[in-house]
């Protein structure tokens, strides 16, 4: 079966048709899209317009206002000082001075034997002799010669508690031999002792051998608080 050859002057309306009707769908979608462009310009302008009249509220009801030349300094911030527990250190400094009597009874506590020495009930005499014959290595000291009767006890406070804090086991306290002192007597020598016993941090303390310092110092064995 043999097909006619296809008559191109009949296809011609046909392929207008179709090119008339595409023209038409295109100058509507371009219309379409002029029309939303147009609307959204017309909401941007009415958004910039509603914050123009925001930012310039305060102009429009005072008045106008004159701007203050800019000076081109930089405004730091200032640091504030870390907090400072003042109140709670004098509380503390109080409760020290109160904590350690002047009229403790300590002769009482001390066993006479070639020196003064001192120990809790719990603590054995081979510990006293270990501690007199330096045992334990000397780990921290504190020097009190100087020092009013309220400076010193406030001190030796401090320096106990925070020596038992820091775990330290075996500390020398130095009250002085007493050479400079009116008489010749050790003024803090038996207020130390006195002192000392009151703490619950010591567990006992002896008089240093002559390389540590003798009669004008002590050596304290010390409790490790958690």
């Amino acid at each position: 079966m043999k097909h006619r050859p296809r008559d191109p002057q009949k296809s011609k309306p046909d392929l207008a048709l179709h090119s008339l009707q595409d023209l038409k769908l295109l100058q509507r979608e371009l219309a379409l899209q002029r029309k939303l462009a147009e609307e959204e310009r017309e909401r941007k302008a009415a958004a910039q317009r509603l914050a123009e009249q925001e930012r310039r509220v305060f102009e429009l009801s005072v008045g106008a206002v004159t701007p203050l030349p800019d000076k081109q300094r930089v405004q730091h911030t200032p640091m504030r000082p870390p907090p400072e527990p003042l109140q709670r250190e004098a509380d503390e400094r109080q409760v020290l001075l109160q904590a350690l009597s002047d009229d403790f009874d300590v002769e009482s506590l001390l066993e006479t034997d070639e020196s003064l020495s001192f120990r809790r009930p719990e603590i054995s005499q081979e510990v006293v002799r270990k501690l007199r014959r330096g045992h334990w290595s000397l780990q921290a000291q504190l020097d009190l010669h100087g020092l009013r009767r309220d400076q010193a006890r406030e001190a030796l406070g401090t320096f106990v508690q925070d020596s038992a804090k820091r775990g330290l086991r075996c500390v020398r306290v130095v009250h002085g031999k007493g050479n400079g002192s009116p008489g010749r007597e050790p003024v803090l020598k038996a207020r130390v002792r006195r002192w000392l016993v009151q703490k619950q941090q010591v567990l006992a303390f002896v008089q240093a051998r002559a390389s540590d310092g003798g009669t004008g110092a002590l050596m304290v064995l010390l409790q490790q608080v958690d």
